[in-house]
C-alpha cells in the first residue's frame, strides 16, 4: 500500500499515513474524467433561459387587415412569428440540464483523479488545520511554507476559520470532504488534505 508524510502546519514530519489502494493508487481513466465534469456542470445550469412564444407575446388581438381584397398576404395577427416583435419559435423554456450518470462511474473517476495527484507528488496531508482567527495572511504564510500556489484543500468538517480566511485567495480552495469532487481536483494542481480529510474520504470510497 502506497505510504504518504504526514506533516503539521510548519513542515515538520510527524507521521506516516498509509493510503488506501482502492483510492490514491486506482486506475486512472481519463475519459471518466471528462464525462463526470461534464455531468458536474450540467447541474449547475441554472436553466433559467426564456423566450415568449406567439400567445405570450402582448398584442395582437386584432386582425391586422381583412382576408382578402387588399393583394396583401393574409394575416391573422401581428404577433405571429414572421412580424416584428411576434413570439419566438421553439425558443428556450426554462428547464433543468443535469442528467443522470451512474455511481460507480463517478466514484471511478474521483478515485483517479486523486490518484493523479498521488502520482505526481501534488499531494500534501497535514496532521490538521485550525487557525486561531480569521485571516487571509495565515492561509498564505501556510502555502509559502510548503511551496504550493493554486491548491485545493479538503477538511474533514466545516471550518469557518479556515474556509473564510481563504475565500479571498482566486487560487486556494477549501471544501470538505463531502463536497469533494472530480472538478475541483482537476482545476488546481495541489492538494492539500488533513489526516482525517483522508481518512473520510477513504471510508467514503474505499473498498
Amino acid at each position: 500500500m502506497p505510504k504518504v508524510d504526514v506533516y503539521n502546519a510548519q513542515k515538520e514530519k510527524v507521521s506516516e499515513l498509509q493510503l488506501d489502494e482502492a483510492v490514491f493508487a486506482a486506475e486512472v481513466k481519463e475519459h471518466l474524467w471528462y464525462a463526470v465534469v461534464r455531468y458536474q456542470m450540467a447541474a449547475r445550469r441554472a436553466g433559467t433561459h426564456s423566450t415568449k412564444g406567439r400567445a405570450e407575446v402582448s398584442g395582437g388581438g386584432k386582425k391586422p387587415w381583412k382576408q382578402k381584397g387588399t393583394g396583401r398576404a393574409r394575416q391573422g395577427t401581428i404577433r405571429a412569428p414572421q412580424w416584428r416583435g411576434g413570439g419566438i419559435v421553439f425558443g428556450p423554456k426554462p428547464h433543468s440540464h443535469a442528467f443522470k450518470l451512474n455511481k460507480k462511474v463517478r466514484r471511478a473517476a474521483l478515485c483517479g483523479a486523486l490518484t493523479r495527484r498521488a502520482q505526481e507528488n501534488a499531494l500534501v496531508v497535514l496532521d490538521a488545520l485550525e487557525l486561531p482567527a480569521i485571516k487571509t495572511r495565515q492561509v498564505v504564510d501556510l502555502m509559502d511554507r510548503f511551496a504550493l500556489g493554486d491548491t485545493l484543500v479538503v477538511i474533514a468538517g466545516r471550518n469557518e476559520n479556515v474556509e473564510k480566511s481563504a475565500r479571498n485567495l482566486q487560487s486556494i480552495t477549501v471544501l470538505p470532504v463531502e463536497g469533494l469532487n472530480v472538478y475541483d481536483v482537476l482545476n488546481h494542481k495541489n492538494l492539500v488534505m488533513t489526516a482525517d480529510a483522508v481518512k473520510a474520504v477513504t471510508a467514503r470510497l474505499g473498498r
